[in-house]
């Protein structure tokens, strides 16, 4: 058995970043799942594309900051930012070519085989197809381009994060032309000639146009037999036109490309004054980042990728040449075409709360018990009346709440403006560091105040992650406080396609630990002691350490000791140590982790007794769940932190215990039902790779995120059938009846 001081070794843990690609493979071998419907496949091979994308902008962009000021400092896997960086690029290339590889072998041949086809290259279209494609140009595409040629006298231009564009190898044309207009020409071609200075007798020049992402990435054009929809990509049809945009040159070769720059907005908190105007001044800077990654199309003029590689300054190893068009997340687009529906999933219909009964007053529910919300499988609609509701009941004093991020059109932001209209008291903290939504959240929090609310723009230093609502209301009894507490934001929109869980209580200890909660955010008053709730970064970290180590001393006493926990990440160090040494002293450890996973499962007297799965599904696996069997007194708690250092240690998170004894054993039947998941989860192995669950022969099948769609109809259906039920009760008038 290993000495608890040597639960830290590198060789312990994996490196996060190698994790993350492991993950997104996971994601990818759902592209490859031909039990699928077509459209799903793709729309999940646009996601690997769209992670890689966010993957290189933020995490390996992070990386090249360290190399370039020569950080040498080691993770917790012993890898340097160096070393670091030339595993992610080895295992990303790779990672491309198997894109591509389902892209051109799988996605291509089976969408002809159903009566659809993406023509690849302009030259393949036929005599009708090309005349068609050359009349859009002309009158939708066309005014809407600006080509840009780069001269002497006419520098490189800045071109924009993660835009398509068409880089071109072009040649002035000789001077011989007797045509009307051509005085700008000439002009033009007399500077021209001399600044070249005879240096470059070929007088080959570059050219780029941006394709305009306000137009449709792909075009519908007439079809050949056998065909029933055809389509062709923007930059094809700009490709085979490219000559109308540089009528005085000739283009010698075409071919588009793409970058990522830096996206990881660099504040200095401390010395920012206003801190919504140093974030809208980053905002505008994260398009001109530094370029960290060049996709260029396969078979590339080496003119111009000289050319783009040099004004770019990329090296060797963040160049991918790519096998198909650039951007693969177009293909998610494909599910909006009408028809086809053997090519697309079925959607599935957010069902009604089980632990709510119709659409009535919510506060007189939670008043009579703790509600507990399983979403997507149970719809959003409580939270949004929630807050609904308590924006136009006379007797809600205020609202406070946590926004990271919220939907284009939200119905609660709607509300809160509603509620400070109507006088109530409205605080609200709007995260303005939630990455990629920090230009949204602007414009709302902006809103929110012009409404009347009194907003919060996070605070110094820390993000503001936890998912929290607090509805004071006067009653006949006195003040009530009703508390909201998630495991994921507050969007209506990603609440349909991620799996998180939700608590409706009034209970008084988490009531005045909610209000301790909004005090602290506001006026940075920390109460004496906290009831219920475990808040990071003050303290949190610490409780879990504790509630592991608490199994740990009932494993060594011969007692039964299990930790179940279900998150997105874990990668936090400490974390892991302890559980490391929990599972050495006997304490059996399953884990849900959909993503970054640092543990090591499997080594012998350190992990033996823990696992590893992951489900990636037609759900997003969002929700945050701990379990520690803690000698039989069994233990439940949800919130908004996984186990990343991240989320323990800078940002505001909530821990909430689930101690009504019914929704305690749901949640509980809701991790052993992801637990028992034989068709979308994944095992880890030792070796760090994962695999489907091995099932004997006859074992059923088991899908956890069906089967929860399953039970929340069967559960609806159960109380529709009650209320259908239900005798009407006809009393006598008691008093005159009314007149017509």
């Amino acid at each position: 058995m290993a000495e608890k001081s040597n639960y830290l070794k590198p060789e312990y843990f994996y490196n996060r970043e190698l994790s993350w690609i492991s993950f997104n493979y996971r994601v990818l071998s759902e592209a490859q799942d031909k039990e699928r419907p077509l459209f799903d496949r793709m729309s999940f091979l646009a996601i690997t594309a769209s992670n890689l994308d966010e993957f290189f902008m933020i995490r390996v962009a992070s990386l090249k900051d360290m190399v370039q000021v020569n950080y040498t400092k080691k993770d917790i896997a012993g890898m340097t930012p160096a070393e670091q960086l030339a595993a992610i690029s080895g295992k990303t290339h790779q990672l491309v070519k198997d894109q591509y590889n389902i892209y051109n072998y799988e996605v291509i041949p089976n969408l002809v085989n159903n009566g659809l086809k993406i023509i690849s290259y302009y030259e393949d279209l036929n005599g009708e197809q090309s005349k068609y494609v050359d009349e859009f140009f002309q009158s939708e595409v066309f005014p809407v381009l600006t080509p840009m040629a780069v001269d002497s006298s006419r520098p490189f231009p800045l071109i924009r994060n993660k835009t398509l564009n068409i880089g071109a190898v072009i040649k002035i044309k000789p001077g011989n032309d007797t045509g009307e207009n051509t005085q700008f020409r000439e002009l033009y071609m007399s500077h021209y000639n001399k600044k070249k200075h005879g240096d470059d007798t070929d007088n080959i020049d570059f050219a780029t146009v941006q394709v305009p992402s306000v137009l449709p990435r792909f075009v519908e054009i007439p079809s050949s037999t056998g065909i029933q929809k055809t389509f062709i990509l923007l930059e094809q049809i700009i490709e085979k036109n490219i000559e109308k945009l540089f009528i005085n040159y000739e283009v010698l070769s075409a071919f588009p490309y793409r970058i990522m720059r830096n996206a990881d907005l660099d504040i200095e908190e401390d010395e920012a004054a206003d801190l919504l105007m140093e974030i809208e001044r980053q905002l505008k800077k994260r398009q001109w980042g530094q370029a960290i990654r060049l996709e260029v199309e396969d078979g590339i003029d080496k003119r111009l990728l000289k050319t783009l590689k040099n004004e770019l300054q990329v090296n060797e190893e963040d160049i991918f040449k790519i096998n198909g068009p650039l951007d693969l997340t177009f293909l998610s687009k494909f599910d909006k075409i009408e028809g086809f529906e053997n090519l697309r999933k079925k959607n599935y219909t957010p069902q009604p709360a089980k632990y709510l009964k119709g659409s009535g007053n919510l506060f007189e529910q939670i008043r009579e018990h703790d509600i507990l919300l399983h979403h997507p499988y149970e719809t959003f609609e409580p939270v949004v009346n929630f807050v609904r509701q308590a924006a136009k009941d006379p007797d809600v004093l205020a609202i406070k709440q946590t926004l990271y991020r919220v939907s284009s059109n939200s119905p609660i932001i709607a509300s809160l403006a509603a509620a400070a209209e109507n006088g109530k008291q409205v605080t609200v903290l709007v995260e303005l560091k939630a990455r990629f939504d920090e230009e949204n959240n602007i414009i709302w929090a902006r809103k929110l105040e012009q409404a009347g609310c009194h907003v919060i723009y996070g605070l110094v230093g820390l993000k503001t992650h936890s998912k929290i609502t607090l509805v004071v209301r006067k009653e006949e009894d006195g003040i009530r406080r009703y508390v909201h507490l998630g495991t994921g934001n507050y969007n209506d929109s990603t609440a349909k396609i991620y799996t998180d869980m939700g608590l409706l209580t009034c209970q008084k200890a988490i009531g005045s630990d909610a209000t301790a909660v909004f005090n602290m955010l506001s006026g940075y008053s920390e109460p004496a002691v906290w009831n219920k709730l475990a808040i990071a970064p003050i303290w949190l970290r610490d409780r879990f350490i504790s509630l592991i180590k608490r199994e740990t001393e009932f494993a060594k006493e011969g007692k039964k000791a299990f930790i179940k926990a279900k998150m997105n990440s874990l990668c936090d160090q400490g974390i892991i140590a302890a559980l490391y040494e929990a599972s050495a002293a006997g304490v059996k450890t399953d884990l849900v982790v959909r993503g970054i996973c640092c543990l090591k499962t499997g080594m012998p007297g350190i992990s033996e007794n823990i696992t590893v799965r992951s489900i990636v599904g037609n759900f997003l696996e969002h929700s945050r769940i701990f379990y520690f069997h803690n000698n039989g007194f069994e233990e439940v708690f949800m919130g908004s932190a996984d186990w990343m250092p991240r989320n323990l240690d800078k940002r505001v998170e909530i821990l909430f215990p689930v101690e009504d004894e019914e929704l305690k054993q749901e949640v509980i039947h809701i991790l052993d039902i992801q637990l028992t998941d034989n068709t979308k989860a994944r095992i880890m192995q030792p070796d760090g790779s994962y695999i489907i669950p091995n099932t004997a022969p006859g074992t059923q099948k088991i899908c956890a995120q069906e089967y929860f769609c399953k039970e929340a109809i069967k559960a609806s259906n159960k109380e529709k059938k009650k209320q259908n039920n239900v005798t009407p009760c006809f009393e006598p008038l008691t008093g005159e009846p009314e007149e017509n």
